[in-house]
């Protein structure tokens, strides 16, 4: 009986109230509103939330293959590595293509 006696004691707050747009009608507001805030759910979902405006970013698809090189072949005491054709130019002759040449693909 003392537990019961404790439990009239207390008081329950009403839940509020929230007015039907449109009408006069009030309803309670559900009870999953008057749950307290919990800020690691806040922080999960502000971070998830701000990862839906970054831009992509990376290499190009087509780096390093963007020249017409062709091997020498064997015979001219260079490696066979692929290199830019032409002259005229400090680019000719370069080695390209590979991962280990400079200007190569990554």
């Amino acid at each position: 009986s003392l537990s019961l006696s404790l439990f009239r004691k207390m008081s329950f707050a009403a839940r509020p109230t929230v007015t039907i747009a449109g009408s006069t009608d009030t309803v309670p507001l559900p009870a999953v509103f008057t749950a307290p805030i919990r800020p690691d759910i806040v922080q999960l979902v502000h971070t998830q939330m701000a990862k839906n405006n970054r831009q992509a970013y990376s290499v190009n698809r087509d780096a390093g293959m963007q020249t017409a090189a062709e091997s020498w072949g064997t015979g001219r005491a260079v490696s066979r590595i692929p290199r830019v054709p032409g002259g005229g130019t400090s680019r000719s002759g370069q080695g390209a293509f590979g991962n280990m040449c400079r200007g190569g693909r990554m």
